[in-house]
């Protein structure tokens, strides 16, 4: 799951992905980072933590992180939250396979559509936007690669 700088959707998305992930005992090896490093190491955004715990779901041992190019060799598949760090992760890849395995998340849903999910950051009321957003994702994630 990738965002800008994985303080405010990827951590959600990384999260919610998690908790679905584990109610159906699910294995999966689920990360997040950002493509910027302006917050290495934090703590992911106060509202983002408050809007997981609103649905049961605690990110507080998440930490920033920027992606590396070893992301592209240990991850089957990168999620990015919206067009720019969608083209950005294309452009870091290093080959074919590589580009193949990145994805914009929410295609995951409306496969016809170039959506991106909104950076709620100036935004407190687009967190509940996202998280409704990354939620539906999630799940279609789960169908789409148990089935």
């Amino acid at each position: 799951m990738v965002c800008l700088g994985n303080i405010c959707r990827s951590p959600l998305a990384e999260g919610i992905l998690r908790h679905k992930c584990k109610q159906k005992k699910l294995e999966w090896h689920i990360d997040s980072a950002g493509t910027g490093n302006w917050h290495s190491g934090s703590l992911p955004d106060d509202r983002s933590i408050k809007i997981a715990l609103k649905y049961g779901i605690d990110i507080t041992d998440q930490r920033a992180r920027t992606i590396n190019s070893s992301d592209f060799e240990v991850f089957d598949l990168i999620f990015a939250m919206d067009s720019s760090n969608y083209n950005n992760l294309k452009r870091w890849a290093l080959n074919k396979d590589e580009e193949d395995k990145i994805k914009l998340i929410m295609e995951e849903v409306h496969p016809e559509e170039t959506l991106s999910v909104p950076d709620p950051y100036f935004d407190d009321n687009g967190f509940q936007i996202v998280y409704e957003m990354l939620d539906k994702a999630c799940d279609k994630i789960i169908e789409k690669y148990t089935t």
